[in-house]
């Protein structure tokens, strides 16, 4: 595949872990009924319009219905070319560090919490295109499988774990006058 027809993608480090392509040509902003798209949207689009673009660049040209699990699986090792994640590796000194003290000629790859994003939007944009679940290749087991690889490699060579986040209970509402105080107060002497 020729990286040269295809416009620079890369990895954001803003809080929606989006992958940017650059290209902001389309109508950036807009729906068809003018109202305006929220930040998802429109990185969820551009990411639909770039995907379609590497669909288009690959040799030779594929249309959606015969893609595949394994050709989301090239999208996103194309994509790592464009990262911005140092991930070391196994033989590299400060494999395991978080804050490296010095440089290293360890590649840098997207990031796991990007790639993730970026799947998430264009799995609900297949099927938002009208693509059947069913059939949806960003939800193929080897896209889950990769990411899931991709994961815990980039968690051992930053030395960083990926936890699910815990949802936050509300708090409690003290309740006043329907229950007991939890320790009586001491009688009083007198």
């Amino acid at each position: 595949m020729d990286s040269s027809a295809f416009p620079e993608m890369e990895s954001s480090n803003s809080e929606n872990s989006s992958v940017n392509t650059g290209n902001t040509s389309s109508s950036a902003g807009t729906s068809s009924s003018g109202s305006t798209l929220s930040r998802y949207e429109n990185q969820k689009r551009r990411d639909w319009n770039t995907f379609g673009q590497y669909l288009k660049n690959h040799r030779p040209p594929l249309s959606l219905s015969r893609c595949s699990g394994a050709h989301v699986l090239e999208f996103l090792r194309y994509l790592d070319q464009f990262g911005k994640t140092k991930v070391h590796t196994p033989i590299c000194p400060f494999y395991g560090h978080p804050n490296p003290p010095a440089p290293c000629p360890c590649p840098l790859r997207q990031a796991w919490g990007s790639l993730d994003a970026l799947i998430g939007r264009l799995r609900a944009a297949y099927e938002e295109n009208g693509g059947k679940p069913e059939t949806n290749p960003f939800g193929a087991r080897a896209v889950r499988l990769y990411l899931r690889e991709v994961r815990d490699l980039q968690s051992k060579a930053r030395g960083i774990s990926y936890e699910k986040k815990k949802r936050k209970r509300p708090p409690q509402q003290p309740t006043t006058g329907s229950s007991p105080p939890a320790h009586p107060p001491p009688p009083s002497e007198g």
